[in-house]
């Protein structure tokens, strides 16, 4: 049964089974410093499959050397392990139809963004939400080790 995770074993169970991990609201290079570039950037270098999804940035084909994909749905290959989203929490309404076509295992809120209205639409159709972490800070802390 799907839930809202908070507990740090959820949390830590979570990160040792997320290898394949798309990232909505990417930014590019040109924005290294920034934590929607910086996070996926550290969790490719700890070898795991980043797939760029930006929301801006039409002229992007590539980020951290993968394809980018303008959808979720339309990421090859079956669901992604978790979805990691750097949008606005009034921004997330519009993608919902995407993410629930997608289906990931676990969308993941990054810190500072929190909608509890679009949490529990995800969580009815199965989907597992961490709502406001960071999860370079939980990558950091909990890979290779439970809760």
């Amino acid at each position: 049964m799907a839930r809202i995770i908070e507990d740090e074993a959820g949390i830590a169970a979570v990160v040792n089974a997320s290898k394949r991990i798309a990232v909505l609201g990417i930014k590019t290079e040109a924005q290294a410093g920034q934590p929607a570039f910086d996070v996926p950037a550290y969790l490719q270098e700890q070898g795991l499959e980043v797939i760029p999804v930006p929301v801006y940035y039409p002229e992007v084909t590539t980020i951290l050397g993968e394809r980018v994909y303008r959808k979720v749905a339309d990421i090859p290959g079956g669901p992604v392990d978790l979805l990691d989203v750097f949008r606005r929490p009034n921004d997330l309404p519009p993608h919902l139809d995407d993410v629930l076509a997608a289906k990931p295992k676990v969308v993941w809120l990054q810190l500072g963004i929190r909608n509890d209205g679009f949490a529990q639409k995800l969580v009815e159709a199965g989907i597992d939400v961490v709502q406001d972490r960071c999860l370079l800070v939980d990558h950091s802390r909990y890979a290779g080790r439970q809760g």
